[in-house]
């Protein structure tokens, strides 16, 4: 570097001269949308996010037909499910309706529509069933979850015999403001 000095301080000089053009160009007021327009791009777009995570719980824990356990992911909090039908569907399948409640780590409440399990026994009579379809409807809450709306989809298994459940489930809720995503 000592060997050129006069051509290397010419050409760091450029170089920070046009960094600084650069910067100012960027931040001028032309090239920022205003405030309002922001704004208004942001209370557009819907405050939707995508969720995902693991429920495990163990069933018979608060009543023969509750189950009781923990959300992991997005959602992270405690789970628990009361079955509220079990019932023949075709193919050999057994659809159980269950109604979820859920607490999140910071105390607020989820509400959901009853939900429908669509399972399939792996091997008839050893009580492990495949959890084929299992969709379940947000409507609101507490919290940041008050007017929110979302649908989760979940697979899984159910282990009658050990009173186990384990899901992955993964969708998308819609908040009722920006800042409650």
């Amino acid at each position: 570097m000592t060997k050129h000095p006069r051509i290397f301080r010419p050409v760091v000089f450029a170089a920070i001269l046009t960094g600084i053009a650069l910067a100012a160009f960027l931040i001028s007021p032309g090239s920022l949308p205003s405030t309002s327009a922001f704004a208004q791009s942001m209370s557009a777009e819907p405050h939707c996010v995508a969720v995902g995570g693991t429920v495990m719980t163990n069933l018979g824990v608060v009543g023969q037909s509750t189950t009781l356990g923990i959300i992991d992911g997005d959602l992270k909090g405690a789970v628990a499910a009361t079955i509220l039908n079990v019932a023949p569907g075709s193919g050999g399948t057994t659809i159980f309706t269950v109604q979820h409640h859920f607490v999140t780590l910071t105390g607020d409440t989820i509400f959901s529509d009853p939900a429908t399990a669509t399972t399939k026994e792996v091997v008839p009579g050893l009580g492990l069933y495949a959890v084929i379809s299992y969709p379940l409807h947000i409507k609101g809450g507490t919290g940041k979850f008050a007017g929110a709306t979302g649908d989760l989809t979940s697979i899984g298994e159910v282990d009658i015999n050990a009173g186990h459940t384990v899901f992955r489930c993964g969708g998308q809720v819609c908040f009722a403001t920006p800042a409650d995503q």
